[in-house]
């Protein structure tokens, strides 16, 4: 390694030889980037991943090799991450493909955006056609776009999707770096960037063709499952929004109750439920008020949990008129 590069392309590996050289052959064929490196963390691969990652190392200096020990994503992540030697680090994963100016226009965004932290991009999934449920997925990605977009929805799910990211490795040490606490390591970095006061954004234009498959780590690791979601909203809301304010819970069907079960893990439960159903009258021994009831902001916080397709947006449309501030009077966490 000689000149110091600007950005470091982390892309760990396991058991990727299907996919693994088109995504180098996508990183290393970026137009006017800035000087970048790649670090591939092959981690203990079984299959032809380790022969792929050194083949492309032996004929590109740009990418160097680390074998990680299996241990886990985290564990790759946080052993590449101390190799990466520049500034910015962009994600990349083994499966995906990316645009040949993605590298350039996200150290752009982050120069122009100083107080940011990480910048996404919007997303095209892959294989189509996709799925109702994937379709919805794509849809909400790409509408959160804005840093105060991507601020707003960060309960509902993770705003920017982990190997659209690009982030300042400042940012990254100053939070900790990447950390295992049971649940998506992704959207937890996220959460903890947030909370230390840098913002998250999108260059609008699809910059990564995510694929979706059965083996996808997100369909199949413990770490993903909807239990540890709602357990990890509990957490970053108890130690952020929900720290010190009371708080309303909107949702008095299951979804809301899951969300409310682990908030009480906390010492923390709603004044009140909030609910469009009639027949609702109380939800885990609080009072459940019909939304026609609602007057404009107290002071108190409304979380929004409510599962069915359409809610956010009937929702919106039911407070916006009483003067409630998405982000401010209310958020969204589900």
């Amino acid at each position: 390694m000689s000149d110091a590069p600007q950005i470091s392309v982390l892309l760990p590996a396991r058991n990727a030889a299907a996919t693994l050289w088109l995504a180098i052959e996508d990183v290393l064929a970026q137009q006017d980037a800035p000087a970048f490196e790649l670090i591939l963390v092959d981690d203990a691969s079984t299959d032809q991943t380790g022969e792929i990652a050194h083949a492309w190392a032996a004929r590109d200096s740009r990418v160097h090799v680390l074998r990680g020990a299996g241990t886990g994503l985290v564990d790759a992540l946080n052993l590449g991450l101390a190799a990466c030697r520049a500034p910015l680090v962009a994600r990349m994963d083994a499966d995906d493909r990316t645009h040949p100016s993605r590298l350039r226009l996200q150290s752009a965004w982050l120069a122009d955006h100083p107080r940011a932290g990480a910048v996404g991009s919007l997303v095209r999934l892959t294989p189509r056609p996709l799925s109702p449920g994937l379709a919805r997925l794509e849809e909400w990605l790409d509408s959160a776009v804005t840093q105060e977009q991507c601020a707003a929805a960060r309960f509902i799910e993770s705003p920017l999707v982990h190997p659209s990211m690009m982030l300042r490795k400042p940012a990254l040490s100053a939070v900790g770096n990447y950390l295992d606490r049971g649940w998506a390591e992704d959207w937890d970095l996220l959460l903890r960037l947030v909370a230390a006061g840098y913002g998250l954004g999108k260059v609008p234009e699809v910059l990564l063709e995510w694929r979706d498959s059965p083996e996808r780590l997100t369909r199949t690791g413990a770490a993903y499952r909807a239990s540890q979601m709602v357990r990890l909203r509990a957490f970053h809301l108890a130690s952020g929004p929900l720290r010190g304010r009371e708080f309303d819970l909107w949702g008095a069907g299951p979804t809301g109750k899951q969300l409310a079960r682990a908030l009480e893990a906390h010492g923390l439960s709603p004044r009140r439920f909030i609910d469009i159903d009639p027949r609702k009258q109380v939800a885990r021994g609080k009072h459940v008020l019909q939304a026609d009831a609602l007057g404009g902001p107290d002071g108190a916080l409304i979380l929004c949990a409510v599962g069915a397709a359409g809610a956010r947006e009937s929702i919106r449309a039911w407070l916006q008129p009483l003067g409630h501030s998405e982000g401010r009077d209310y958020l969204f966490a589900a």
